[in-house]
């Protein structure tokens, strides 16, 4: 049993070293194949003095060079931080600062994003660049080429198993309430838990063919890679869901079982033809990051009645927390399910007392694949993790509220604090309205989510003009467009007079939603 997240792959490598691993764009290799590159790429870092418990940023689209680099850092004892390819350069760069990072492998398509925050970091002690079909730009600072997998078989690399599954695996930051991103800490131990439990209840194989379209800075996208490679299965790994015609015709061409979708993902499908689509061999599709509607759900599953729907939640923190099995579908079709194997739930009220079932409040998990904590943030690590009822141990206080029925199966209701999910990805309104208050004349900024068909969550901007000045909301979108993600950028902005707020002069995000 490998105790090691990187061993997953040595032992396919042992057992099935031809069978293919990762398909991407028509291109298909095999465990070996990545296993060499992956050991080229290690080889390179060593020679870079990068080591044991330093921290390599992967700034890629997914590709096999991802995935190869993720098991290079793995195995040379590093952490790997997944970057999503929309990440601004101001924000890149207070990332790698933050971490400490020692290196960055990026791709040339995105070299000035990449220049630009290089000078925010000059931890950076090397950098890799792929090759990606972009005209190559001019050398990063420290740059150095990418290595060809046949350097490894030239020289074969040969590294003494270091580390224990205690040891930090990846770093992944996500937004926090502060408005700047928080990175959560996961160990080896962390990240085999989580997968072979989410491997466990949805029964994967050997032989399943997982479609991800999901970025694999993303951890629902990450985990279809390691879970598949965990068990000797095929990704067939796309650069993202852009153009999702050509994601249907690829998953009918290598025959995919298992499709791992969020609801804006779902509400692109739903407006299609998927008939013209030959995807009988689908035997598996699940839902995360946001609620799916209840109509959405039950289309899906006629259209798709050989497959079995998953609808599931989670959190980065601790990777997932719950499902429901696709049998208790039709009885409660809004449920998130009950816990995962080896995983212990609970809700508490605000005195953090347990409560019975049928009761509603802050939801708890208890496992081994819950975070070692926030990277450098004790204090934010203290409000996440606390004393569980053993001894010694630390639980994780979810900060969302649920409802539970008298059986226990769990029903999300809202979060404690106010991010906002849309496009399932996370957004601080905090991180959105520092940006709003950067346009000359914004006097106040106040960011919400509201329901939305398509996005789950649709961000809207509520804005105080000082008296006197003029703005219009083009005005206020191009400058959000130029400075967030796309899937941070308001949909709606609104101009009042004034917000709502508390005695202590908080807004009332409740009374604009």
């Amino acid at each position: 049993m490998p105790y090691l997240l990187h061993q997953t792959l040595e032992v396919q490598v042992q057992r099935v070293p031809t069978r293919t691993a990762l398909v991407r764009e028509g291109r298909s290799s095999s465990y070996s194949d990545i296993d060499a590159l992956s050991r080229a790429m290690a080889r390179s870092l060593l020679q870079q003095g990068i080591g044991r418990g330093d921290r390599v940023a992967l700034f890629l689209d997914n590709s096999e060079q991802l995935v190869a680099a993720l098991y290079a850092v793995l195995r040379i004892g590093a952490v790997f931080m997944p970057v999503n390819t929309l990440t601004k350069a101001d924000k890149l760069g207070y990332m790698l600062d933050d971490a400490q990072a020692s290196a960055l492998v990026t791709q040339h398509a995105l070299a000035e994003v990449a220049r630009q925050a290089l000078l925010l970091a000059p931890c950076i002690r090397g950098c890799w660049m792929v090759d990606d079909g972009h005209p190559p730009p001019q050398p990063l600072p420290g740059q150095l080429p990418f290595p060809h997998a046949d350097l490894a078989s030239q020289q074969p690399l040969e590294i003494a198993t270091q580390g224990i599954d205690q040891d930090l695996a990846a770093l992944i930051y996500t937004s926090g309430s502060t408005g700047r991103p928080k990175g959560v800490m996961l160990s080896h131990r962390n990240m085999l838990s989580a997968l072979h439990s989410v491997s466990t209840y949805l029964g994967l194989r050997e032989d399943d063919v997982l479609a991800c379209a999901l970025p694999m800075a993303f951890d629902y996208g990450l985990y279809q890679v390691l879970m598949a490679f965990a068990l000797g299965a095929t990704v067939l790994l796309e650069r993202s869901f852009a153009y999702p015609a050509r994601v249907l015709q690829n998953m009918a061409r290598e025959g995919a079982t298992v499709f791992a979708g969020v609801p804006t993902m779902f509400a692109v499908l739903l407006g299609m033809d998927l008939q013209a689509f030959d995807l009988a061999r689908l035997r598996l599709i699940t839902n995360t990051a946001a609620a799916l509607p209840v109509t959405h759900i039950q289309r899906i599953r006629s259209i798709f009645p050989q497959a079995r729907f998953y609808s599931m939640y989670g959190l980065t923190e601790c990777k997932r927390v719950s499902y429901l099995p696709p049998e208790q579908l039709d009885l409660r079709p809004s449920s998130v399910g009950r816990g995962m194997p080896n995983e212990e739930l609970w809700l508490v009220d605000e005195q953090g007392r347990r409560l019975p079932h049928g009761s509603t409040g802050e939801l708890v998990v208890r496992g081994s694949h819950v975070m070692r904590g926030y990277w450098n943030k004790p204090t934010e690590t203290a409000e996440r993790l606390r004393p569980g009822p053993l001894p010694g141990e630390m639980v994780l206080y979810t900060g969302d509220v649920f409802r539970s029925d008298a059986e226990g199966w769990l029903y999300f209701v809202a979060r404690k604090d106010d991010i906002i999910k849309s496009r399932g990805e996370k957004v601080s309104p905090r991180e959105v309205e520092n940006v709003l208050h950067e346009i000359p004349g914004v006097q106040q900024a106040a960011v919400v989510g509201v329901p939305d068909a398509l996005l789950g969550e649709a961000i809207k901007a509520f804005v105080v003009v000082a008296e006197g000045c003029s703005l219009e909301s083009r005005a206020v979108l191009r400058h959000c467009q130029a400075r967030l993600e796309s899937f941070m950028v308001p949909r709606q902005v609104e101009f009042v007079s004034e917000l709502p707020q508390t005695d202590t002069g908080k807004v009332r995000r409740a009374s604009l939603q």
